[in-house]
């Protein structure tokens, strides 16, 4: 179904504006973005988000996280890490969460050293594994782990990306 404007809606990951806004749809407009406020100035950043450029609004988020930064969980040396995840639950099946996990394996593929990515998931998250499957990702259950150690019920799966880098 077109929008108003004739174009289909699709998603399509952007990076977040140094003033915490990211990219719209002309040049020089860009939609507020509470969740990347704190996003970096110009070059490889944590941050990528998926945005409608048709319908004008932010569809998802995803954090990534380079060889060595603070945010990594599992990532070791040589890995760059995906890390959290979302899609507007209105805007699942539109390609957003394919879009962002591309973007960041793009961005890690750019990444000198990098060989590899990782990332983490709840085991509910079917869709999201099918993803990753999709795009090359296997499992490496002997990285599987629980962020709340106290709780014994909640594990995370992990998921490995080994990069080809092209000459």
């Amino acid at each position: 179904m077109g929008s108003a404007s004739g174009r289909e809606p699709g998603a399509e990951a952007v990076d977040p504006e140094p003033d915490g806004a990211t990219v719209g749809p002309e040049p020089g407009h860009a939609t507020p973005d509470p969740a990347s406020a704190s996003a970096p100035g110009p070059g490889p950043g944590p941050e990528d988000v998926s945005v409608d450029r048709v319908l004008d609004r932010v569809l998802g988020g995803v954090t990534f996280v380079p060889d060595g930064g603070p945010m990594a969980d599992i990532a070791r040396p040589g890995e760059a890490e995906i890390r959290m995840l979302a899609v507007a639950p209105d805007a699942r099946g539109r390609g957003a969460g394919e879009a962002l996990v591309r973007a960041c394996v793009d961005r890690a593929r750019a990444t000198e050293g990098c060989v590899r990515v990782v990332l983490s998931t709840q085991r509910t998250m079917h869709t999201a594994h099918r993803i990753y499957q999709r795009l090359g990702f296997t499992r490496a259950p002997e990285r599987d782990w629980n962020p709340i150690p106290h709780l014994d019920d909640i594990l995370l799966l992990t998921y490995e990306l080994t990069l080809r880098h092209t000459p």
